[in-house]
């Protein structure tokens, strides 16, 4: 009986057309619009989780008022979407956690001091870009990377004077590039594995889009380190002083980073990893930071505590430290997390409402030759990210949406599954409202609007795939054929 009263609410329903598959996502960058305007770098307090929320509210009086779609399925979507990211969420609190502990116990500190009097400024940009592109490709994920390492570069670049946003899209940059060609990515492995591409396959294909993106990338951050205005050696030796009179600096600490390094290569999961990394810090605030603590909270057990899930300052002349040093923990993280559950509550009534199809069709009606295949899949797998708003997702569904067209047509899995990651990986962190932006522009402190024009690799990748494609390089094409349909 279920079965078929569920088959029957399917015939009911009705296919919205793709001017309407747009309406409500039209609606969102209207009222984020008028959001940014009125409440700026406060617009995620609150004011963006409500044009979420009101975007969500249209789109399902839409469905359930012009295409019978009941209000069961829109919960029932929401409900999947909002579990999809459970785990998600639990990194986020321990990044919280960690990013706090780091920092009271001197180890953020300690790598900022260091880098200051290893890496000249001339050569910020392109070291942090190429240091984020190892640890990246050693760790396989971009999240962990930004948030242990691309802390410490932020702190070393405001030192040296540059730019909040040339340090997060060097830092951005860097880490996504890593994190495509990783073996041990889990979008990597998504994006290949469910397409049926061997993983070594994909990462070589990606080569031909990925290296010429990051070498303008690396030359563009060259060029601006140069011009960049930078401050002066006594400016930074006078930061570098204000850090060791602050925290008690010492190479022992830098044994924190160097053992969740291998953790990570060890493969341990995410969460015990971040976790224990947490633990690792505590400690050795306890012990070589006990003054700070204190500064914190009488008590040390309770300084401890604070130091993971509080907002905590510590005391200071220099204003260029005293906002390095200011840490959130993890009820810094509770804006992002709010964000989070309203931007799959809006996925999840885009997918339950049918727009998504409606905006893959406008797509696939654009295909008409090779060039234009890989540029629908590469804007498809961008429009995605916006309106689904969490990479898995929306590697998944620009797989499958065009799986078949690719056999049709003869081309190799392979070529689908780099333009997936091209347009769907990188680019979900230049999205305010998408799991990986409002991260990213949480754990960096720069808001997504700042870092985004700077972020030159995730900016050149969807578009150097749609080139590559036009010059047909590496790109076989077999005559279509009845039997494609059923190779893997």
């Amino acid at each position: 009986m279920t079965k078929l009263s569920d088959n029957k609410e399917h015939q009911l329903r009705k296919r919205p057309s793709v001017a309407m598959s747009l309406m409500p996502l039209l609606v969102l960058v209207v009222l984020l619009t008028f959001v940014i305007r009125a409440f700026g770098s406060d617009s995620l307090a609150g004011a963006s989780q409500i044009a979420l929320l009101a975007a969500s509210a249209f789109c399902v009086l839409i469905g359930m008022w012009r295409l019978n779609v009941p209000w069961a399925s829109f919960e029932k979507a929401i409900v999947k979407n909002v579990s999809s990211v459970a785990s998600a969420i639990i990194i986020l609190l321990l990044i919280g956690a960690l990013s706090g502990a780091w920092m009271l116990s001197g180890v953020v500190p300690t790598l900022i001091y260091y880098g200051m009097h290893i890496i000249h400024p001339d050569i910020f940009l392109v070291s942090s870009c190429v240091i984020c592109a190892l640890v990246s490709v050693m760790t396989g994920s971009s999240w962990t990377t930004i948030a242990t390492i691309g802390i410490a570069l932020m702190g070393i670049g405001r030192a040296q004077g540059f730019a909040d946003g040339w340090i997060a899209g060097a830092i951005i940059s860097g880490a996504y590039f890593g994190d495509k060609i990783s073996p041990l990515s889990d979008t990597t492995t998504l994006a290949s594995g469910s397409l049926g591409v061997p993983l070594f396959d994909h990462i070589r294909y990606m080569v031909y889009t990925t290296v010429p993106s990051i070498v303008i990338a690396l030359i563009v951050f060259a060029v601006a380190g140069l011009l960049c205005d930078t401050n002066t050696a006594q400016d930074i030796s006078t930061f570098a002083l204000a850090l060791k009179s602050r925290f008690f600096i010492t190479p022992w600490l830098l044994l924190v980073p160097v053992l969740t390094g291998v953790l990570i290569a060890k493969r341990v999961p995410p969460i015990i990893t971040l976790f224990l990394s947490s633990l690792m810090a505590v400690v050795a605030a306890v012990v070589f930071q006990p003054d700070a603590l204190r500064e914190i909270d009488p008590s040390m057990f309770k300084a401890s505590m604070r130091c993971l899930y509080d907002s905590t300052q510590l005391a200071t002349d220099d204003a260029t430290l005293a906002g390095l040093v200011g840490t959130r923990g993890m009820a810094g993280m509770m804006g992002t997390i709010w964000l989070i559950v309203c931007a799959m509550c809006f996925g999840g009534c885009m997918s339950a409402g049918g727009m998504v199809g409606g905006i893959t069709r406008l797509f696939i009606h654009m295909v008409h030759s090779r060039t234009s295949l890989v540029a629908s899949t590469a804007a498809s797998g961008v429009m995605l990210n916006i309106a689904i708003a969490d990479q898995y997702l929306c590697i998944l569904l620009t797989g499958n949406m065009f799986r078949d067209i690719y056999d049709r047509e003869g081309y190799e899995r392979k070529l689908l599954s780099r333009t997936t990651e091209d347009s769907v990986t990188v680019t979900s962190v230049l999205v305010p409202w998408n799991t990986c932006g409002m991260t990213q522009s949480t754990v960096l402190g720069v808001s997504t609007w700042t870092y985004l024009p700077y972020c030159i690799f995730n900016i050149l990748s969807p578009i150097m795939s749609v080139i590559v494609a036009a010059t047909g390089y590496g790109i076989v094409h077999r005559k279509p054929s009845a039997d494609n349909t059923t190779e893997a």
